[in-house]
């Protein structure tokens, strides 16, 4: 399913899906934890007229989920013809609190005067299975409160006179064979049950009676905080507060952020660059984590999220925030890698946003032999990235201070973590997260990574570490040929076995191209990378009808038709468009972003994969990796124009 809106401040996030129903509600943190029932249910909006309700979700409105142009804000358009009802909402996680408020204007679309009840519903899942939450409606400020532990979930709202919802239902959902108290909505009436617990839910009905073509304002809001009277205290202040006030505030926030870069935005396809940038923001918590998806919908498929943060995901999603000229979050990254970073020099597989280890499928053994569980190449990305960062920054200070604290150790790493007799790196997990083996991606991204800790020792006045990451570069660089295959093209990888000899995989990938093009800084005359190059448009792009171009063949990631070598990525598609730009086939690459841009949702989110046939969304949505190459590739055509 996907979420087509995402909604954040960098403590708070809220996922809403294809209906505009919010399906995850992660707090504290950015994908951390999710506090709704995301696998079950999410949170219905009712409308009850003259005797007749529908769901919002039923299949029969018309239904539009965007965002606003400039702002990281919804804008969701429901419309019912059987109730010439249309619901206009305007979303948005606040600023200064940790709160979802959504701006509603409810339309009655009879001339004649009617009796219009709006039931927004609310199910939240604090505790593992939803067995010991407790919703309880507080007549004193008149909420309803979700809590369990240090978790206070308040439910409010209004009209734009002030008048507030007239009646409210708690009860139990999806235990005891019970479906939900949203059900208690269906007649226009709710029970006024006051409190329950275990696995609950509530419903709230706003109650108007409008003339005709007239339309009402109501502002709803969930309010997270810590404790019952921090959340009273934000709801009081709601209240209190003309609502439309704080969504112009809200609006004004995200349009300065998006012009506060040192970088001006290109005009080439603004909007969608703007979008993406808003969702890559959208996953960054403030505390320095990069998220790879809120999107929890893909637990239905597999055993795990996309909930973590992978460095190198970090890495890729903040590069073309750091071209445009947004650094601070980049700076707290950064110092989430440095303050995670094992003891030994290297990042792990992925780390959750409070920055405990993620969870793993890759084994410490391998034969006989202990090995790493990590992916070498998301250490180096993240130096590299560093590198990236100095260059458009300037900021000698904060990289400085990095130097001796996280690139010295990390270059350490790499340096000795090498086979002496190949002279390339030791084998680690594939970028996929799928393979063991000395890859040609991740041999390509240590020598970056040793080349910009190199330059950056310098920065810092320190020549014998400069001299000693450059070497080390410079050996690695020498046996790329070790990974050349005779007809013509880089492969996969090998594997050192026991007795010395090299297993090799001679698969066709798109990193065996994106590594030495990106990383190794290959020349464009260097015929391996041309032939490469070449085997990559005869093999993996446009290898179905959906089009794009696949990550390798016989890519079984999410592939349920076989007669296909994979399905097409975002990711990848728009690898290949930045190898074109580089070597002056700009229409070639404007032609594989438009694919990408073809196969947004009507809100720019883009998810990571597609059915090779039908090219329907597949994997999670949005996916930040895939936003971070559409804006690259926009900026590499914008300088290149």
């Amino acid at each position: 399913m996907g979420r087509s809106v995402v909604l954040s401040n960098g403590q708070t996030f809220v996922g809403l899906d294809e209906n505009g129903l919010v399906h995850d509600f992660y707090y504290p943190y950015v994908g951390l934890e999710n506090l709704a029932t995301a696998r079950a249910s999410q949170h219905k909006i009712g409308v009850w007229v003259n005797d007749q309700f529908k769901w919002t979700d039923d299949g029969s409105w018309d239904v539009l989920v965007k965002y606003e142009d400039d702002a990281m804000v919804s804008n969701i358009k429901l419309h019912s013809n059987e109730l010439a009802i249309t619901l206009e909402l305007h979303d948005y996680v606040d600023i200064e609190t940790n709160s979802l408020v959504r701006h509603i204007a409810l339309t009655n679309e009879r001339p004649e005067e009617r009796d219009v009840r709006l039931f927004m519903h609310q199910v939240f899942q604090i505790s593992r299975a939803g067995r010991a939450d407790t919703a309880i409606y507080v007549p004193d400020d008149h909420y309803v409160l979700d809590y369990k532990g240090r978790y206070s979930l308040l439910i409010g709202g209004k009209f734009a006179d002030g008048e507030t919802f007239d009646q409210y239902a708690v009860g139990n959902y999806g235990i005891e064979g019970k479906a939900g108290t949203y059900l208690d909505a269906e007649d226009g009436e709710l029970s006024n049950n006051a409190v329950e617990h275990g696995g609950v839910d509530s419903v709230i009905r706003f109650r108007r009676t409008l003339s005709g073509n007239e339309t009402t304002i109501i502002d709803y809001w969930i309010v997270a905080a810590g404790s019952q009277n921090d959340a009273q205290a934000v709801h009081q202040h709601f209240n209190e507060t003309p609502m439309e006030n704080r969504l112009g505030h809200v609006r004004q926030h995200w349009r300065a952020w998006l012009g506060g870069g040192s970088v001006e935005i290109p005009s080439l396809c603004r909007q969608d660059l703007e979008h993406s940038m808003l969702i890559i923001k959208a996953h960054c918590d403030e505390r320095g984590s990069v998220l790879a998806s809120g999107d929890s919908s893909i637990f239905n498929y597999g055993r795990d999220y996309y909930c973590y943060c992978w460095p190198r995901d970090a890495a890729y999603a903040l590069w073309p925030l750091i071209r445009l000229g947004h650094f601070e979050e980049a700076k707290r990254f950064f110092e989430f890698a440095r303050d995670t970073m094992h003891k030994d020099g290297y990042l792990m597989h992925k780390y959750q946003p409070d920055r405990s280890i993620g969870s793993t499928w890759h084994p410490l053994v391998h034969g006989r032999h202990k090995e790493l569980a990590i992916q070498e190449d998301e250490t180096a990305c993240v130096i590299f990235m560093i590198g990236e960062f100095y260059e458009a920054s300037r900021d000698k200070v904060f990289v400085e201070n990095l130097y001796r604290t996280f690139v010295a150790p990390c270059a350490a790493f790499m340096a000795k973590f090498i086979d002496e007799q190949t002279g390339l790196p030791h084998a680690s997990y594939d970028l996929w997260e799928e393979k063991f083996l000395t890859s040609t991606y991740t041999v390509c991204t240590v020598i970056a990574g040793l080349e910009t800790a190199s330059k950056i020792a310098n920065l810092v006045e320190q020549p014998d570490d400069a001299i000693r990451w450059e070497r080390a570069a410079a050996g690695i660089r020498k046996n790329l040929d070790k990974l050349y295959h005779k007809d013509g093209y880089f492969v996969k990888g090998y594997l050192m076995l026991e007795d010395g000899t090299l297993r090799y995989d001679n698969t066709l990938d798109i990193s065996n191209l994106y590594g030495p093009f990106m990383y190794a800084k290959l020349p464009f005359t260097d015929q391996r990378l041309a032939s490469t190059a070449k085997h990559v448009e005869q093999h993996l792009l446009n290898s179905s009808p959906s089009g794009g171009v696949v990550r390798y063949e016989h890519d079984n990631y999410f592939l349920t038709k076989h007669q296909y070598t994979g399905n097409p990525w975002v990711v990848t598609t728009l690898w290949l468009a930045q190898y074109y730009v580089s070597v002056g086939e700009t229409s070639k690459a404007k032609d594989l972003m438009d694919w990408a841009l073809a196969r947004e949702l009507p809100s720019g989110a883009l998810s990571e994969q597609f059915d090779p046939e039908t090219g329907t969304n597949l994997g999670v949505t949005p996916l930040v990796w895939s936003h971070a190459e559409l804006v690259n590739t926009i900026l590499d055509l914008s300088e290149k124009s």
